[in-house]
């Protein structure tokens, strides 16, 4: 078998001189974090250009004529300057993120993540092999970024070694740890409220009451979930793998690939005993939850589900928990915890990966700040309704707008949190004028995002997606994988578009605590 290898002066199709461009002018843009100073510059320049214009729209938080603020006028710059501090710590996302890391952090340092995906991975049998590895892609995604120096290149070899293509390993996995990074499984994902977070800080630009719960498309994404599997299953056997069987000759120096290694007696073991304290703790919060009387439910309803219920208000906390304790656990069962020092250490390691999300999140934060203080963000949403309103679009186009203009700036954009800091003031206040609620506006975008992540070459982990690929065949390139993952992107935005519709049309709740429509009916 031999790779199709172009001749060097063969004329390059549509496709790759497209993505050619996209990767060219995604190369020219500045980083996220300069883009939100530069952003944040433009806000204070159309504060002062809008500021004497009379609009003829009516403040929905005031009831007063809108009107635009000049953040270049003195009292307004010292204002911003003086509640710099407060617009970053105060910055809902941020908490959530490094409380979630460091539960998180100590899981997968001790290789607790390790040892589970690598126990399911080896249980399965070859005809079931796709959907597993599918499977334990969306299960990494509770380890942030694991699933990508973990998941893909291990798929890679356990479908060598179970004398399947490893590239078609490396596809699924790909496609379900980066491509379905908003399916989840039983528990929200340190993204979850990092999202939620700022649709509510997005949302309070108009309303300044409204909450929005956590785990607000929890059921949305574990439904999407089977979805995905589904989708990479069929995909990686009946279309992908075919391909690359015929194109891709493996070619590449195995001798250097790592061996799948089983687990030994003792990290099984130590495994075994780290998830029944998961399940003790699950059980536990269970068992505390459901009397009448729980201090879990919400004081003015008495639900669990409610906005108000300290159950929702601890989601962030029990994943802290319900990850440390078994990672802890595990890692002195293993031997990888010595002493409180490699516990310590664990969560610092957490944290120092964690420091360009910081400078990040500074910038979002001001930017956000600066947005809501001149009032644009408000102007933008019911200017925007009004036009979306005029034209009279269902509302189900109006969703898949959203989801194809999400996934348009995720061509150029990588960054999930970056995106829905940026489009989020946008879309969601616009969208709650014409009754749409921040929760379903959130799962359109989670839509959107996830399913282009495969395909542009400005996601952070793609070039090392390419290295994987090239252990096994050597001329593989950012073309390559592209081709290879566009099959995927594609059935993802006409299917999981199409499921998130279907899902609507029937009522399913998208998460606790959330809704459809706004305002949110009472109850």
């Amino acid at each position: 078998m031999t790779t199709a290898v172009p001749a060097p002066d063969a004329p390059r199709s549509a496709m790759m001189r497209f993505l050619d461009g996209v990767e060219k002018v995604g190369n020219k843009l500045p980083d996220p974090a300069l883009l939100f100073i530069l952003l944040m510059l433009v806000v204070f320049g159309l504060s002062w250009a809008l500021s004497g214009v009379t609009w003829d729209v009516v403040d929905p938080r005031t009831q007063a004529p809108l009107v635009i603020n000049n953040l270049l006028g003195g009292d307004a710059l010292v204002g911003f300057l003086s509640n710099m501090v407060n617009a970053f710590v105060n910055f809902p996302p941020l908490g959530v993120v490094l409380v979630s890391m460091l539960g998180l952090g100590i899981a997968e340092h001790t290789g607790f993540i390790n040892a589970v995906l690598r126990a399911l991975m080896a249980i399965t049998v070859k005809q079931l092999m796709t959907p597993m590895v599918a499977f334990v892609a969306i299960l990494s995604h509770y380890a942030v970024d694991a699933g990508y120096v973990l998941v893909i290149p291990l798929a890679g070899v356990i479908f060598h070694a179970a004398g399947r293509h490893p590239l078609a390993g490396i596809a699924a996995a790909f496609a379900s740890v980066s491509g379905a990074y908003s399916a989840t499984f039983f528990l929200p994902t340190s993204l979850d409220p990092m999202l939620a977070n700022i649709t509510m800080a997005a949302a309070q630009i108009l309303d300044p009451a409204h909450q929005v719960s956590s785990a607000n498309n929890l059921w949305f994404t574990f439904a999407s979930a089977g979805l995905v599997i589904a989708m990479v299953w069929a995909l990686t056997d009946l279309v992908i793998e075919p391909r690359l069987k015929r194109t891709a000759a493996i070619d590449g120096d195995l001798s250097a690939i790592e061996a799948f290694q089983p687990l030994a007696p003792q990290e099984r073991t130590a495994m075994w005993a780290a998830l029944g304290s998961m399940v003790i703790g699950l059980v536990a919060l269970a068992l505390t939850a459901l009397p009448e009387t729980s201090a879990w439910r919400s004081p003015t309803t008495g639900g669990l589900e409610s906005t108000d219920a300290p159950l929702m208000k601890s989601i962030v906390p029990l994943i802290f928990v319900l990850f440390l304790l078994p990672g802890v656990i595990y890692g002195i069962m293993a031997g990888t915890v010595k002493s409180h020092r490699d516990v310590i250490a664990g969560m610092s390691k957490a944290m120092t990966g964690m420091g360009y999300y910081l400078v990040l999140v500074f910038f979002c934060a001001q930017f956000i700040a600066a947005f809501g203080q001149s009032n644009l963000g408000v102007l933008l949403a019911l200017e925007g309704a009004e036009v979306l309103k005029a034209a009279a679009l269902p509302a189900g186009v109006t969703m898949i707008g959203i989801i194809l203009l999400t996934t348009s700036v995720n061509l150029v954009i990588g960054s999930a949190s970056a995106k829905w800091t940026l489009l989020a003031p946008i879309f969601v206040p616009m969208l709650m004028q014409l009754g749409i609620s921040p929760d379903l506006t959130q799962a359109a975008y989670r839509v959107g995002d996830s399913s282009s992540n495969i395909i542009t070459p400005l996601m952070p982990y793609f070039p090392l997606v390419v290295v994987f690929c090239q252990r096994y065949v050597k001329n593989t390139g950012i073309g390559t994988v592209v081709a290879m993952m566009l099959p995927f992107t594609i059935t993802y935005l006409v299917l999981w578009s199409g499921f998130l519709l279907l899902y609507w049309s029937l009522g399913l709740p998208l998460g606790p605590g959330a809704s459809y429509v706004y305002p949110t009916p009472a109850g």
